[in-house]
């Protein structure tokens, strides 16, 4: 007549397991990594923490490997009070193979094709999206992209028009 202590109906949560929480911490060691080969810029465009930026700069005057070994670590550590979802997301806009970069990309050309065809209706829509562009240089620059297309000329406006639109749109 001894009762069964254990109830098997009774679910246990123990949370992630070891292995799990190493896959996670390497992860946020891989993304550190990616940060750390970033350019100062695209460093900055991330919006991370100050403690994150010193860790960066850091890192960069260490010239030990087993010295920056450690401290890839501290930067892996450092990452789980960033907002990683976000951090990925910027992180994919500067990586050239990853899907989201493409997407921008194709779009930026979309919007300087626009651009130079329709004129200053497409740069209201554009001014409409982004409120922080120059509607004057934009506009001389359309203008200028026109006029060397109907002359035939190579489009070097059409190229400033697009790294226009890759400051307008941080990339």
């Amino acid at each position: 007549m001894s009762e069964d202590v254990y109830d098997e109906s009774e679910e246990f949560d123990y949370g992630p397991s070891k292995t799990q929480i190493k896959r996670e911490m390497h992860a946020l060691q891989e993304m550190g990594k990616k940060i750390l080969e970033l350019n100062k810029d695209q460093q900055q465009k991330l919006q991370l923490s100050d403690d994150m930026y010193r860790a960066i700069d850091e890192y960069h005057r260490i010239r030990s490997n087993e010295a920056k070994r450690r401290h890839l670590q501290y930067v892996g550590k450092l990452m789980r009070n960033e907002d990683n979802d976000a951090v990925a997301e910027k992180l994919a806009l500067f990586d050239t193979t990853s899907d989201a970069y493409n997407r921008q990309f194709h779009k930026l050309e979309h919007w300087r094709d626009r651009l130079v065809a329709e004129g200053d209706s497409a740069l209201n829509d554009l001014v409409a999206e982004q409120p922080d562009t120059d509607r004057q240089t934009m506009r001389q620059l359309i203008r200028t992209a026109q006029k060397e297309q109907s002359q035939g000329k190579p489009p070097a406006a059409a190229r400033k028009i697009f790294r226009k639109l890759r400051e307008i749109y941080d990339m």
